[in-house]
């Protein structure tokens, strides 16, 4: 198959997962304490480039459907994106891939969320709401896809590089 075809058709799919994932339990999805078990899929850089625009995609339609309006589809989805990117740079130390989603949207998504949403909030309590719900998904459930996905595909993800 074509690279450029097998890219996008990746980039799709992991779009397509995050959104269902987000959009299915929506309710633990959106809100100050935020856990989205599709930010696991965020560890996806760590093996496939295309899961960068895949995941950016994603957030983008999940905050379409069920976020905070356009201040979440903008700043949730650049968030998003800055992590893949940063998770991508880091595939060499498997147990930080998962840390760039943590740290990004807990500053990122947990800032504007208390300025805009919840401004009775501490930005600190903001912050660290948003960051326990990343780090259920990324360390708790991200991490162990990561590590069987490299054990099971490993060889396939080198040919991807």
């Amino acid at each position: 198959m074509n690279n450029k075809v097998l890219y996008v058709v990746q980039a799709a799919l992991i779009a397509a997962i995050y959104t269902v994932l987000t959009v299915l339990i929506a309710p633990y999805s959106y809100g100050i304490f935020q856990f989205r078990v599709s930010e696991a899929l965020t560890v996806l850089p760590a093996v496939l480039p295309s899961a960068i625009p895949g995941l950016f995609v994603g957030c983008l339609v999940a905050n379409l459907i069920g976020g905070f309006g356009p201040v979440d589809m903008i700043f949730g989805s650049l968030t998003t994106l800055i992590a893949a990117i940063l998770s991508r740079k880091l595939r060499k130390y498997p147990y930080l891939v998962p840390l760039p989603p943590v740290i990004a949207n807990a500053v990122i998504v947990g800032g504007y969320l208390k300025f805009l949403y919840f401004q009775d909030v501490p930005l600190l309590v903001s912050m660290g709401w948003v960051a326990l719900g990343e780090i259920l998904a990324c360390y708790a459930v991200g991490y162990p896809l990561l590590l069987l996905l490299t054990k099971r595909f490993g060889e396939y993800f080198k040919e991807l590089q």
